[in-house]
């Protein structure tokens, strides 16, 4: 299959549920505790041999403070006054690393600046193997750190709203993204032709109910493994598995056309100094 046909293809693409997994939230007056999430996919951390173990997602969001999290301290959106935890545990039986809270901010839409959600990146900056030179540029860190550990985006809507908005808007951004790639030959025929299919299964992954206001949506990239694709696990959806769409998922989050313009200064302010031998 040429480039060109590779192109033409990418029309009406989407992302796979290829397993499933289950959580709990409870009602937002109080807090909100995940409860029971199975990962239908295998996760590494480390050096540990991949395995399907139980993995509770135990961050909740909360306009007050957290007992859960470093001390329970909480960051809160001045956009929004929604509140996210400094610190997302995820236990299970890997003993999975807590991840940091690098940046948060907000989506608007329209020229009224309507806003839709506050979304956080929270990343394993404590990974061993994690590099991160001080003299790069500032996007190369992030770049660094979404190909090299674990990362969650979370997603808080401000009002209540429908799932299918959010699969509309991951659909046309993964598109982009994948033509783009296509366009200036960043990636190999073979890397596109294998990204197309999770792409265009996207819209079988969200269900046509709504996505409650304060009810976060989170979307864990698990760590790299040798020999297995990257999982990207949606929270109560499923899990798709390919490097390249896992990938670029969470770095739609960073590229020109940034979601939130807010989120993203936010995590290079933080990001600017950061390093790590």
């Amino acid at each position: 299959m040429s480039f060109l046909n590779v192109a033409r293809s990418v029309r009406f693409l989407g992302l796979p549920c290829t397993r499933n997994y289950v959580t709990t939230a409870r009602n937002n007056s109080r807090p909100a505790y995940y409860r029971s999430l199975l990962f239908g996919t295998a996760i590494s951390v480390g050096v540990l041999a991949w395995a399907t173990p139980k993995v509770h997602l135990d961050s909740p969001v909360t306009q007050t403070p957290s007992t859960e999290g470093a001390g329970g301290n909480v960051i809160i959106d001045p956009a929004t006054s929604i509140a996210f935890p400094e610190t997302m545990r995820i236990p299970s039986s890997l003993n999975l690393p807590p991840l940091t809270l690098v940046g948060l901010g907000v989506r608007t839409v329209s020229f009224l600046g309507i806003k839709v959600y506050s979304v956080g990146f929270y990343a394993d900056l404590e990974n061993p193997k994690l590099k991160v030179p001080k003299d790069v540029p500032v996007e190369k860190k992030v770049d660094l750190i979404i190909e090299n550990t674990s990362c969650v985006i979370r997603i808080v809507p401000t009002r209540s709203t429908n799932y299918t908005h959010l699969r509309d808007a991951f659909v046309r951004a993964m598109n982009a993204r994948l033509s783009a790639a296509i366009k200036d030959q960043l990636i190999t025929e073979d890397v596109a032709v294998a990204a197309s299919s999770p792409i265009r299964k996207l819209k079988s992954l969200f269900p046509n109910s709504p996505l409650a206001k304060h009810t976060p949506l989170d979307i864990y990239l698990a760590t790299p493994a040798p020999n297995r694709p990257r999982s990207l696990i949606f929270r109560d959806l499923g899990t798709l598995e390919n490097d390249w769409v896992a990938t670029e998922f969470v770095k739609n989050y960073f590229g020109s056309e940034a979601p939130s313009p807010a989120l993203k200064q936010s995590v290079l302010d933080k990001l600017k100094e950061f390093s790590k031998d």
